[in-house]
């Protein structure tokens, strides 16, 4: 089973897709830890994040990348959102995300532009949202279990600054789709949202965009 999962940040959309990954199991892939990939490797090559060739030229990122901790920072995922702005990085990320969601037996893929554009065939697309001061709080609650000093309203202004160009850039911005599942986990804790989202693939697409 295939499995696509998209949404903004601070929206619960991480737990949904590995608890789905586990109880379908089957392998899981955050993608916007290859875009956080090439910010860093942008950083690690002395080149510019809002340069779309060195930007592009850090798409070559090493595997063993991706498990840097680093990569989890807020300063991180700022950067990671200014290179995904850039068409030609996208299409350079585009065959190994693809690769990895139609290997045999399934896949979960988080991300943004996973159900428009990486796996628009998957078998379930789930679109996840909520409260933006809930998705704000989400966002401050994890940085502090990483002890990652941030105030919150300078959070509150790189959330808003990343929403905007996610949802703004001319190639795959986020959207929902218009045969996905919609789950708003405002009220849901990660338990009640994985058992809500498993219920819903179970079931078929409800809350379609018409």
């Amino acid at each position: 089973m295939l499995i696509a999962v998209d949404g903004p940040i601070g929206s619960g959309k991480g737990s949904i897709a590995r608890g789905l990954a586990w109880h379908f199991q089957v392998p899981y892939l955050k993608t916007g830890l290859h875009y956080r990939a090439v910010a860093r490797q942008v950083i690690l090559n002395g080149g510019c994040v809002d340069n779309e060739d060195d930007a592009l030229a850090a798409c070559d990122f090493p595997m063993g990348l991706l498990g840097e901790p680093h990569l989890r920072s807020e300063l991180v995922a700022d950067l990671a959102s200014r290179v995904a702005v850039f068409p030609s990085v996208r299409q350079a990320l585009f065959q190994r995300q693809w690769v990895f969601a139609h290997r045999k037996g399934g896949a979960v893929l988080e991300g943004r532009d996973i159900a428009t554009v990486i796996a628009p065939d998957a078998d379930a697309k789930i679109f996840v949202t909520a409260n933006p001061d809930i998705r704000l709080r989400h966002r401050f609650n994890e940085l502090l279990e990483m002890e990652y000093p941030i105030e919150l309203k300078e959070l509150a202004a790189e959330v808003t600054a990343r929403d905007f160009r996610d949802e703004s850039r001319e190639q795959a911005p986020l959207r929902m789709c218009r045969d996905a599942i919609l789950i708003d986990t405002s009220a849901l804790s990660p338990r009640d949202a994985i058992s809500t989202a498993v219920d819903r693939i179970r079931k078929g697409p409800r809350n379609q965009l018409h």
